[in-house]
């Protein structure tokens, strides 16, 4: 597991994510964990268009990070019998990118024939649009539901995936086991249900304001990654599944795609 999160407001959208990848036996039990793994991609070059991931670090042999440079080579048109998903810089739509990726996914984890579990979410501009959005896909031998959209081109605010807990409750005002505890302690669950549904409003933390500055936005998605990998840190009885480099990239509409943090396994001296 691990944190991503999006702050999304007027100006652009800005992603931060850890960098621990945890592997666990059949039976759930922790076996290793690192934390240099790559969480957010380019999924087109000179496009706004990028991709960020949490749950299983890979599919069948393939960690996401290079499945993730084979579907960019897909989407520039340079893969072997796959012209038709170039994507034209003059009509591409944020959509389009979110289903073919999820396309592309999906037929990864049935030709590994190993079963996985991972979210992946798709964001950036579609062509000559003046907003971005926000898609998510999640990968399950179990269920295969639609891409869909998580923030609109006029919606702005926080997004979180991953280790949900400790934002759950920060900005939500509870936490995930709320109706599980609510039900053993003797109410009923669909009155536990109607509850949950009135209370979050009144306790949902606005942190984002439409006209939030870009850097501003950044300090907030550093924050929110921070305080998830120190409560998972600190707390007793998770495992520690969030931790290493934060790192964190923004997409806006004049000057598109930029890294703000980003971890390297070389010096970048000798790679100009």
């Amino acid at each position: 597991m691990t944190i991503i999160v999006s702050v999304k407001f007027n100006d652009g959208i800005v992603v931060a994510s850890d960098s621990t990848a945890s592997f666990f036996r059949n039976d759930e039990k922790f076996v290793q964990s690192y934390d240099n793994a790559n969480k957010i991609f380019n999924l087109a070059k000179g496009l706004p268009i990028r991709a960020a991931t949490c749950g299983a670090g890979g599919i069948g042999n393939a960690s996401i990070s290079t499945l993730s440079k084979d579907l960019r080579e897909r989407f520039q048109g340079n893969a072997r019998d796959c012209a038709d998903w170039k994507l034209d810089p003059e009509s591409y739509t944020m959509e389009a990118v979110a289903k073919k990726a999820r396309e592309f996914l999906l037929k990864a984890m049935d030709d590994s024939g190993q079963p996985v579990s991972l979210t992946y979410w798709v964001f950036g501009y579609s062509s000559g649009k003046a907003l971005p959005e926000l898609w998510g896909i999640f990968v399950s031998a179990q269920e295969r539901p639609d891409a869909h959209l998580i923030a609109g081109e006029t919606v702005c605010g926080p997004n979180w995936a991953g280790e949900m807990e400790a934002l759950d409750r920060l900005i939500f005002g509870r936490s995930g086991g709320f109706l599980d505890s609510a039900v053993k302690n003797g109410m009923e669950a669909d009155k536990a249900t109607d509850l949950l549904k009135k209370v979050v409003p009144d306790l949902y933390e606005t942190l984002v304001m439409p006209a939030m500055p870009v850097q501003d936005a950044i300090d907030l998605a550093r924050y929110l990654v921070g305080t998830t990998a120190s409560f998972m840190r600190f707390s007793i009885k998770r495992a520690k599944t969030v931790g290493g480099p934060v790192e964190v990239a923004a997409i806006t509409k004049h000057e598109g795609f930029k890294w703000v943090a980003r971890k390297h396994f070389y010096d970048a001296a000798l790679n100009p």
